[in-house]
């Protein structure tokens, strides 16, 4: 995920029942020969597919084998691939009445950008839906509109219900907030019902953990603290870019608490020796160090487009010393107006970051070195000595 910042507009979250299990194998096969997949792989795919079956055991008893023509196992590391390229036409149906569309996995997302500060949403949206619930019909895919979640991004206000279009005969209604591949946006992408949700269940595991102490090993403890406190601070983390201090400061005291807990010191301890102890960046720097990387990965297409997109290299007009220094070009003042959307909004972070970066750095192509050095310099950054 890449930063976002609040405008006016519609997001939408499909959900699917039981979407990978009914996955049809015979569009699944036109599908796959449309994205170039033939010869041997198509035949390994079909393989992959075909003769699974399934049967019911109830008291020792069996029923008979029912095989199967649809679903892709899930848990397989080919799955979600299969599902996505099934899935492949209904963001190109999207797309083709203006609305933008993600998807990773079996997670569908519409979402419309308007201009100016409209009451309803356009007829476009209601023409788009028509065609989505039609398409999942036609693909066999059962839609559950009454569990389909919208978000009004940008309206504090939620009595826009009757003016939303209906999905499949049900009647969408905004929400104050959703959850999306498990982050919580509200209205206004504040962060705050997400950071109150990461430190809760954070302070919750470390409470476990804190029991789990005096017969763990320290490097044990730190896999403890690492799977189930560190991963949940990291996650998306990319999306608390310009978030008050206030927010962010909920998120340290997490990681500061986690570290007194693996080294055994006592909050009279300063804690900026115990994370350099630990060659732990602060949350502010793995933030930044997040977002570092996202734009290294947009720039050298290991990221996706939309980010590459709002990236440009700085091309001065006459022949400067900056020229080959692969920096990026800054939004200006006209171009991002709103000061809140400069602290927040990728286009505007991301070139200043990486623009901050050494030269030896920034020239650097290959992912982990970049990692290893971009790491390094925030660390120097964060204790003014020593080294990752």
């Amino acid at each position: 995920m890449g930063l976002l910042y609040c405008t006016l507009g519609l997001l939408i979250l499909l959900d699917l029942s039981a979407a990978f299990d009914m996955v049809d194998h015979e569009p699944l096969d036109h599908r796959l020969a449309d994205v170039g997949i033939q010869g041997t792989v198509l035949q390994w795919l079909r393989s992959f597919l075909s003769g699974r079956g399934q049967r019911v055991a109830l008291g020792g008893e069996l029923s008979s084998r029912h095989f199967l023509v649809c679903g892709v196992p899930q848990g397989a590391i080919l799955s979600p691939m299969l599902f996505n390229i099934f899935m492949r036409p209904l963001a190109q149906l999207v797309r083709s009445f203006g609305l933008g569309c993600h998807q990773y996995a079996d997670d569908t997302q519409l979402y419309l950008l308007m201009d100016g500060h409209p009451d309803s949403a356009p007829d476009t949206l209601t023409r788009c839906l028509e065609a989505v619930a039609g398409w999942l019909r036609g693909s066999r895919l059962k839609l559950n509109p009454s569990k389909t979640e919208v978000l009004w991004l940008g309206r504090g206000d939620m009595g826009l219900g009757g003016q939303l279009p209906s999905l499949a005969g049900a009647q969408l209604v905004p929400a104050p907030s959703v959850k999306s591949l498990g982050v919580i946006f509200d209205t206004s992408l504040s962060m705050e019902a997400q950071i109150a949700a990461i430190t809760k269940a954070a302070f919750f595991h470390l409470r476990q953990a804190k029991q789990l102490a005096p017969y763990l090993s320290r490097p044990d403890l730190a896999t403890v603290i690492h799977a189930t406190v560190t991963s949940r601070l990291d996650y998306c983390n990319s999306l608390y870019v310009g978030l008050p201090l206030r927010l962010t400061q909920k998120l340290q005291r997490v990681q500061n608490a986690a570290a007194r807990l693996l080294t055994r010191s006592s909050l009279r301890d300063h804690i900026h020796p115990v994370l350099y102890q630990l060659h732990w960046l602060p949350v502010e720097y793995r933030i930044r160090f997040k977002v570092l990387v996202l734009t290294f990965k947009a720039l050298y297409g290991l990221g996706p487009s939309y980010l590459r997109d709002r990236l440009s290299w700085y091309a001065p007009q006459r022949n400067l010393r900056s020229s080959n220094k692969n920096i990026l070009k800054v939004p200006g003042h006209r171009e991002v107006r709103l000061a809140s959307t400069r602290a927040r909004a990728f286009s505007a972070v991301a070139p200043i970051w990486w623009n901050t970066l050494s030269q030896e750095t920034r020239a650097l192509r290959d992912l982990t070195s970049f990692r290893r050095a971009c790491k390094t310099e925030l660390f120097h950054q964060a204790f003014g000595q020593g080294t990752a």
